[in-house]
């Protein structure tokens, strides 16, 4: 239950009095108007308002606004950081001396928090009367955002703590394994998937759908290296006619053009509201990458990109023009030496950049904008159908179906405007193939993180040993320790059922 500031002030209030100076139930005094869960959980409007709350959390700073972000893209291969926050800068290059640091700590506590409010909805709307059909939708919709929030948590945390329940200061739910909470994650996208539709009406568009949750189990086969399980699942979402790669490969991260025919889930954000903090009417709903990755002179720059992923797009178009997604995803004084209409070197109003950097052009707004702040109404796709194409192709090529895989590769490298490949590359050869493919179409949109996850180059010092020609920081990898982040100490020290991870 809430309490209100009066509340408050008269608990402070009878402290100072001290007991012979208010009757006993002055304490008790509440705000009638005040919601609280005894009121709540009744009507169909409480039902679907409780799944709009839900999806909010999706937008916390600790989520997918911000710290999600940080967790994946600069942690992987294909980005680092030259932060002045020197803790933030340490955390890139898998030094964390404090367990508490804020960048994982409030990712914990966010993405916890949005769990939360999906057990309240998955416990709770079943007691509800209201529409049968409605009533498992919501429900639907609650188990894949955490079924979401789960599969990222185990990505970075692992070894979780699984609660289903809905909580409070005293519950203690077992810590789960990696597997363990996959496991959940699969329970819940297949109980999801039956009572989702494929497609909503233009008043609600960003809900789950049956393609997201499909999309998503898909992910998740791929990433345990469950070839036929993936392939089943990525296949249901070709089959259904619901997608379709746009024509203009920007318009998947740019305000235009949201939630588009090759989305199958992504994050609505807003720059509408220029009001700071969270969960209150009026309260900002911008996501903060753009000012967080944002080039110098324009935003933060606490994220920028490494070199190789620049020198990875060596396609060429039939004209022999270099593939357009390079210039789509980074800022380089060769590409784009013009960045939020200044020159990228000296001159006129320049940024004075230097010529060897390379900095993230995606999810920027340079198109619209002369600069960044932290409100970006920018959507961040998290599941879109070209990596569903890609996923499907690596899952047929290492069930050794690589002249099965080439039709969904060339899909990609179509829009693109690049030249087709081969039909008859071998097995090996499709497997390099895919992963170039993969950092030119997906590079920086934290999909990288899964992918080296996926590949084994984390569990093994053959695997580091590769990274570290691409990325210096992975010569502070430590193994068996670093591919986690810590687990807060101080849920810890309130559970100490709870396990650190290793090496923390």
């Amino acid at each position: 239950m809430k309490i209100n500031k009066l509340s408050t002030l008269l608990l402070a209030g009878g402290l100072l009095l001290g007991t012979g100076g208010c009757k006993d139930d002055l304490l008790d005094k509440v705000n009638p108007n005040e919601p609280n869960t005894e009121q709540f959980w009744k009507t169909e409007s409480d039902a679907v308002r409780s799944v709009t709350a839900m999806y909010s959390g999706l937008q916390y700073i600790g989520t997918y606004s911000q710290r999600w972000h940080f967790a994946t893209v600069p942690r992987s291969d294909e980005g680092f950081s030259q932060s002045p926050y020197v803790e933030l800068a340490q955390y890139t290059r898998f030094i964390q001396a404090n367990t508490t640091f804020e960048y994982s700590y409030f990712m914990w506590i966010d993405f916890y928090r949005t769990i939360f409010r999906c057990n309240q909805i998955i416990l709770r709307v079943p007691e509800i009367q209201m529409d049968e059909a409605l009533k498992k939708r919501l429900i639907a919709e609650a188990r894949f955002v955490r079924a979401l929030c789960y599969f990222d948590m185990s990505m970075t945390f692992g070894n979780v703590p699984l609660n289903l329940v809905v909580a409070d200061a005293t519950t203690r739910v077992p810590q789960g394994t990696v597997e363990s909470v996959q496991a959940q994650v699969i329970a819940d996208l297949l109980a999801a998937k039956p009572d989702l539709p494929l497609t909503y009406g233009a008043n609600d568009k960003g809900r789950a759908t049956r393609g997201a949750a499909t999309g998503l189990l898909g992910r998740v086969y791929l990433l345990q290296r469950k070839w036929s399980e993936a392939s089943a699942q990525l296949a249901e979402v070709i089959s259904s006619g619901q997608y379709s790669l746009v024509p203009n490969y920007v318009d998947n991260f740019t305000m235009a053009n949201e939630n588009n025919s090759e989305s199958l889930f992504e994050v609505q954000f807003s720059d509408a509201s220029i009001t700071g903090g969270q969960d209150f009417a009026g309260a900002g709903e911008g996501n903060e990458r753009a000012q967080f990755f944002a080039p110098p002179g324009i935003g933060y720059t606490d994220v920028e990109a490494r070199p190789w992923i620049f020198n990875e797009f060596t396609d060429k178009t039939a004209t022999g023009g270099v593939d357009p997604r390079r210039d789509a995803t980074l800022f380089s004084a060769v590409g784009t030496p013009t960045v939020y209409g200044r020159p990228f070197g000296t001159g006129p109003n320049g940024l004075n950049l230097n010529p060897s950097r390379y900095f993230w052009r995606k999810y920027q707004n340079d198109r619209t904008k002369a600069t960044e702040n932290f409100f970006s109404g920018i959507n961040i796709r998290l599941l879109r159908y070209a990596d569903v194409l890609l996923m499907q192709a690596e899952a047929l090529n290492e069930l050794n179906q690589p002249a099965a895989a080439a039709p969904l590769v060339n899909q990609v490298r179509t829009r693109a405007g690049v030249t087709p490949i081969a039909t008859s590359l071998s097995q090996a050869q499709m497997r390099t193939q895919i992963r170039h493919e993969r950092v030119t179409e997906l590079s920086g949109e934290g999909m990288r993180w899964y992918d080296i996850n996926r590949y084994g180059l984390l569990d093994n010092q053959a695997g580091i040993d590769e990274l570290k020609t691409r990325d210096v920081d992975f010569n502070n990898f430590v193994l068996g320790k670093s591919k986690l982040l810590p687990i807060p100490q101080t849920d810890i020290d309130i559970d100490r059922s709870i396990k650190q991870n290793p090496g923390y």
